[in-house]
């Protein structure tokens, strides 16, 4: 087994924004997790699947963009693909 890889770049923080319904993995409204593209930090891994590339890119210094192409500076909102239970998480990067 080899070591994690390096956090280099900015640093990734996940926080719960809302829950349409109930979570099944029991991730609660405020939760915050450091996230990375070599850690989940404990949240879920159908939701950490969804946002791995939006992750990938807040932590590598790249431009995300909105649903309408607008650049976002330092944040982004992502769902999970559970329509029943949905659970939205802001991404935020900071240095």
């Amino acid at each position: 087994m080899t070591d994690a890889m390096p956090m280099d770049g900015y640093k990734v923080i996940g926080t719960i924004k809302s829950i349409k319904g109930h979570c099944p993995v029991g991730h609660k409204v405020g939760d915050k997790f450091e996230l990375s593209i070599s850690t989940s930090a404990g949240l879920c891994g159908w939701l950490y699947h969804d946002i791995f590339p939006w992750v990938w890119q807040l932590q590598s210094g790249g431009q995300p963009l909105g649903p309408n192409k607008e650049k976002l500076e330092k944040s982004i909102l992502v769902p999970c693909v559970d329509l029943d239970n949905q659970v939205i998480i802001e991404l935020t990067r900071t240095k």
